[in-house]
């Protein structure tokens, strides 16, 4: 069942962060991974959000698997982060770096906005 609720989680979140990339790419353009980072940055928020609605009992530990390991596993790309920003590296210049900097720093903003309104939510 647990796995089933990952393998669920996982196809959701896979076609949430392919429709995401493909909106973004269309509405901001291709020169810079949008969609890579949007989807990194919305996963580092709600996987805060959702492992402090189990720790608070507001949520299920099926749902918080389903929601971390399976939506959030299949939706967020870390993987395609580094092969991007590779390719960003190769082609030259200094958008790799931009790209590497705005990254981790919105990922790490997210979380803490994610924990602080986690907190916020769950800690009544």
């Amino acid at each position: 069942m647990r796995l089933a609720l990952v393998c669920l989680g996982g196809a959701v979140g896979s076609g949430a962060r392919f429709l995401l990339a493909e909106w973004l790419g269309k509405v901001a353009g291709t020169g810079f991974p949008w969609g890579t980072w949007a989807v990194n940055v919305i996963g580092c928020f709600a996987i805060e959000v959702v492992v402090l609605a189990g720790a608070h009992e507001r949520l299920p530990s099926p749902a918080v698997l389903a929601l971390t390991t399976g939506v959030l596993g299949g939706f967020t790309t870390y993987s395609a982060f580094n092969n991007q920003i590779l390719a960003l590296f190769r082609a030259g210049g200094h958008i790799g770096f931009v790209y590497l900097a705005a990254t981790v720093v919105g990922c790490v903003l997210a979380g803490l906005a994610g924990l602080t309104i986690g907190q916020l939510l769950f800690s009544r």
